[in-house]
């Protein structure tokens, strides 16, 4: 049995690039990861979504809901399809009307508690999401707290 993909590395997600649309392939799958679902399928689930083409925020606001339960249907992720259809929607249009871009969005928060505070600002992103996100985003965009503290 082969290891859940649970990584930006494992869904083949290149954040060292730091474009946008690999930044938001990985904002997508901390979505899907954050809803108490087996990591299998939340994986799935954006893999499916990315094969879709939909790899920014504009993208998944034009996919629009039905399509939005549809994929998520097609890769399992069953259980919550209508809420996190609406989740998606919701986060898209707030990031967009917000920053425009998670780019703008990390440029604006200095340091990765901040970042965190940002994203827990958005209806919808607890402190599970932005923790999966940060995991991640920290040491390519806050290395210097990414190594623990010497006191």
């Amino acid at each position: 049995m082969s290891k859940p993909a649970t990584s930006a590395r494992d869904l083949r997600i290149d954040l060292a690039s730091k474009r946008e649309s690999e930044l938001f392939k990985w904002f997508l799958a901390c979505l899907l990861f954050g809803k108490p679902i087996q990591a299998e399928i939340a994986g799935q689930a954006c893999q499916a979504l990315v094969a879709a083409g939909l790899t920014s925020p504009g993208a998944v606001r034009r996919a629009g809901w039905d399509k939005l339960v549809l994929l998520l249907d097609r890769a399992h992720y069953v259980r919550y399809d209508f809420s996190t259809a609406t989740k998606l929607l919701e986060v898209c249009q707030e990031l967009q009307r917000r920053y425009g871009t998670l780019t703008n969005l990390l440029a604006q928060a200095k340091t990765a508690a901040e970042l965190s505070r940002k994203l827990q600002e958005f209806k919808h992103i607890g402190p599970v999401t932005a923790r999966i996100f940060l995991r991640e985003i920290r040491p390519i965009w806050y290395p210097r707290s990414a190594a623990p503290e010497k006191k």
